[in-house]
């Protein structure tokens, strides 16, 4: 596919983490948010996270990974780029807005524009667009810079070369492992991961369990890295809403539906990591 120029459009975990595995590729980088302070924290976590890389010997030169990184707050600066990976807020609204955007800006007819949704119908997307066949899922996993899969998503409008040069990229640019999946709520590992995290929140909201009963008996009985709650909160409790919700609305089983603790933690701003508080509590 010969990808040399890469934008991310959100400079949150996701999307510096996104910027930061193509950079350390060799790709030239343009990271674009919303606002000043939005820049600045993302600056901050790249940077951040390169140091730390480089410390643990896994980067060679930091400051050079980072010179290949450009961020500003104008998505003008998308159009000569030849893959666009967008990862702003899970919220259809905003995405579908974007998208008509970046079919007005990005100027190549072949680039490829694809979204990191967890949740959200890439159909919806790329209908948003004057070239829905160029339009698919490219989802990563966090952190990116360490979990090796990454989903391919094509909706029934992408070219089978669309998804196929999205997988040349993903494998042979970014060294990622690709999975295909059709264009259905949740995907493949959401679809699987989502129920499993729900039902923990339920096993505590109704006091059948605790907390750390729960963590530690999927830790030590079934060889899991980290248990659910943890696990929740690493995603964010947010985002673990919305793809909850995202799932509920398109399958319409009980399972999907998220429990009252969850949207009561989210409403009280109890997101997780990110936050600082969750299920646990965190250093910032």
């Amino acid at each position: 596919m010969g990808v040399t120029r890469v934008g991310v459009v959100g400079c949150g975990l996701m999307g510096a983490g996104i910027a930061e595995v193509c950079a350390r590729a060799g790709l030239d980088v343009v990271v674009v948010e919303s606002t000043a302070e939005a820049l600045e924290a993302g600056r901050a976590r790249l940077t951040g996270s390169l140091r730390r890389a480089e410390a643990k010997g896994k980067v060679d030169d930091a400051a050079a990974v980072l010179d290949r990184v450009r961020l500003t707050g104008s998505l003008d600066e998308l159009a000569d780029r030849e893959v666009v990976v967008e990862a702003i807020v899970e919220d259809e609204k905003a995405k579908v807005a974007l998208f008509r955007e970046l079919d007005r800006i990005v100027t190549a007819p072949d680039a490829l524009l694809a979204s990191n949704t967890s949740s959200i119908p890439i159909m919806k997307l790329a209908t948003a667009t004057t070239r829905p066949t160029h339009v698919l899922g490219i989802h990563f996993f966090n952190p990116v810079p360490v979990l090796e899969l990454v989903e391919l998503v094509p909706s029934l409008l992408t070219l089978d070369e669309t998804t196929d040069r999205a997988a040349e990229f993903v494998g042979s640019v970014l060294g990622k492992h690709a999975i295909r999946c059709k264009d259905r709520a949740g995907f493949v590992v959401n679809s699987l991961l989502i129920p499993f995290i729900l039902a923990a929140i339920r096993m505590l909201e109704s006091g059948f369990a605790e907390r750390d009963d729960i963590d530690q008996g999927l830790v030590r009985g079934a060889a899991h890295p980290q248990g659910p709650l943890a696990l929740a909160d690493l995603i964010g409790l947010d985002t673990t809403k919305a793809v909850a919700e995202s799932l509920y609305e398109e399958f319409k089983e009980p399972l999907y539906a998220p429990p009252p603790l969850l949207a009561r933690m989210v409403d009280a701003g109890l997101l997780g990591r990110k936050a600082g508080r969750g299920f646990y509590t965190y250093d910032k």
